[in-house]
This record gives structure tokens, sequence and C-alpha cells, in this order.
């Protein structure tokens, strides 16, 4: 199980960060920023400590926002290579980016120039968003000259910072209501060279059907015309939690409209009863009863137990896609893990799980967890 990120933000990073504004600014009281970042730091979660030290740098840069931004900027370490391979690095610039969002929105044109370099070290997304609350059209404004950029992670905060449902962040209302503004930046970026950035499309167009899901097929469908691959990638995991819900229309602009034609047998759940922390193996047969090859796409759905003893709307989990030949048989394993997760807490009791296969629903039985 990865470490949790906040192991790796401890009394360290303060210190660094002052290193890093003392290099650039001798005056600068590093010790004292420290002293005070860290006051109460260890009951504090990730986020907290982010915050804490953004409210630490205004008490200690200049007061004049402008003067004490270029500082903060000059700062800031080379650029990010990839988007991959940095682990916990850039999270050194989480205070830098709550500086911009509290301190920086009277002055726009500095706090733009600021978040187009910090993310390129870290990510501007959670920071542009107070600008985009405020200052609407001025920020969308500059996101379409930066759709243009040579840069793919100033590309990728195009996509990224007006998304309606971004996690860890505040919804942005104004977008849940008329993401349309979103739409048209994400049709400048739906053909990106970087999956780092295609991948934030997907993402975007995935928060917006979940307002607005006729809009996000209108989209998609328009998309499939004269589609590579990459974009019919795009497409499909931007449509995967109307797939998830099994909605018609998604599954036909997949491919999968059609009615199943299959028998399911031999379902087994191994071992029938498990403890908390173990794992069951949920198998069974699919039968073709066609005599034409059968385009499927496979989902099942555990009914997780909650505290009070009743059951779940179900959670769905991808398991395949795969084309069955005419009179054929395919045998599908699949793991479900109740090992301990931050996401969601399991409890004992009779779970029940069906298959979906292609939207319609095939009931497999249940297993039982106890503690």
């Amino acid at each position: 199980m990865a470490e949790p990120l906040i192991n790796q933000y401890g009394p360290e990073i303060p210190r660094q960060i002052a290193a890093q504004i003392k290099a650039v600014a001798s005056e600068f009281q590093d010790q004292a920023f420290i002293d005070s970042a860290l006051a109460g730091y260890e009951k504090l979660d990730l986020m907290a400590r982010g915050k804490q030290l953004a409210k630490t740098l205004h008490a200690y840069l200049p007061p004049n926002y402008e003067e004490a931004i270029d500082l903060l900027v000059a700062s800031m370490g080379p650029r990010l290579e990839r988007d991959m391979g940095n682990g916990m690095a850039p999270f050194i610039y989480l205070p830098h980016s709550f500086y911009i969002a509290n301190y920086g929105l009277n002055h726009f044109e500095a706090s733009m120039q600021a978040i187009y370099q910090l993310t390129k070290r870290f990510t501007g997304e959670f920071c542009i968003r107070p600008f985009l609350e405020q200052h609407t059209q001025a920020t969308l404004e500059r996101l379409h000259l930066w759709a243009d950029d040579d840069c793919h992670y100033v590309r990728r905060l195009v996509s990224e910072g007006p998304r309606p449902r971004l996690p860890w962040a505040s919804h942005l209302q104004v977008f849940k209501e008329n993401p349309t503004p979103v739409l048209e930046l994400l049709e400048k970026l739906k053909d990106d060279p970087e999956l780092y950035v295609r991948r934030s499309v997907a993402n975007n167009l995935n928060d917006i059907g979940k307002d607005h899901p006729s809009l996000l097929l209108a989209t998609t469908k328009s998309w499939l015309k004269n589609a590579d691959a990459n974009r019919q990638w795009l497409i499909r995991h931007a449509l995967r939690s109307l797939v998830k819900q099994s909605h018609p229309q998604a599954l036909e602009q997949l491919g999968y409209g059609q009615t199943p034609q299959v028998e399911v047998t031999q379902v087994s759940f191994t071992p029938k009863s498990i403890k908390l922390g173990e794992t069951v193996e949920l198998s069974f047969e699919l039968l073709s009863a066609s005599k034409e090859p059968q385009k499927l796409l496979i989902d099942f759905c555990v009914y997780f137990v909650k505290a009070n003893g009743t059951t779940s709307s179900g959670k769905v989990f991808k398991l395949k896609t795969l084309t069955l030949a005419a009179n054929s048989s395919e045998l599908l394993k699949k793991n479900i893990s109740f090992a301990k997760i931050n996401t969601r807490k399991h409890y004992p009791g009779e779970h029940q799980v069906e298959l979906l296969i292609n939207g319609k629903s095939y009931p497999l039985g249940s297993f039982l967890v106890t503690s």
C-alpha cells in the first residue's frame, strides 16, 4: 500500500521552502518563518499544512503582493521533467498555490504569470479556480491563449483548472450550470499530442456528464467522426461514468448497444465466506447463444453492506471487453478485495453481486463477509 502523502510532508517542507527563499532574498527571516510555520503543524492534515504555510508566507514575505510573488516565483526550482516519476517533490509548492489563491485575486496579471510558472513545477489547477469564479471572462481568455502553449503542463492546466467537479477542490458552480465555455477549451485540446493532456480532457468531460449527460453525449458523438485511436480512447474514458450507469446511448456510441445473447453459468465465489481484509475470487463462464460474434462490455456490481446492515446502491467495477465468437464460451475470473482502504470502509454481511453485460443485468449470487 502506498505511503500516505502527509507522511512525506513533514517539518522538512517548511525548512526547504525557507532555504529556497533565503537563497534569493538574504533578508528573509528564515528561522522565524520555520518556527511560525511549525506551530501545531504535526496535528494538521495535508491540505491544512499547505494552507498554514501559505499564511506564514504572507506574514514573512514583503507586504506588497507583486513584489512578494516575484520573489516566491524566483525561489522555485527547475520545472518538472515529465508528468511521471517526480514523486512527492512537486508538493513542496502546495503553499505557493494557496498563497496565490488567497492573496492574489486583486493582482490578476501578476497572479497569471505566477500560475503559469507554478504549473510547470507543481500544478496551477487549484489556485486558478478562484480567478475563474471572480474574473471569469479574463481567466477564460488567458486559458484560450495557453491552450496553444508549447508546454504540455500549461495545456493540461487549461483542461484541468476549469473542471466543474475537480477532486480536492470546491466545485465551480458557474460551469456546473453552464459548461459551454469549458467545452470550447476542450475542443482545442481533444487531439493534443500528450496523453497527459487528453486524459485531463476526458476527466473534465466526465465531470460535465454528471450534470449534463445529454450535452456530454452530443459532444462525444460529434468527436467520434473521423476519430483516431487516441481520440477514441479519450471518448471511452469520458463516458466511463455513464457506462457504469448502463446508459444506453453511451454504450451504443462505444459499440456495445447490442443486446447480448449469452448465458452465464458455473458461477462460483471462492471461498464462499471470507473475513474482513481477505479476498474472494469471482468466477463464471460466459456461453454464446448467437451465431454471430458479439462485442461485449462486461462489468460487475458489488452491493456492499453498510454500517447499519443495509446494502449500498452498488459499486460498479470494470471487468473486461471482448468479442465473443459465435457458439463459443469464455471463462472469466476476478478478485474482490476487502483489504482496508481509505476510500471505503468494509462491513460484515451478505454481499450480493451482479454482472452487467452491455448494460443488461445478470444476478450472480452472494458471498459472506465476517468480522
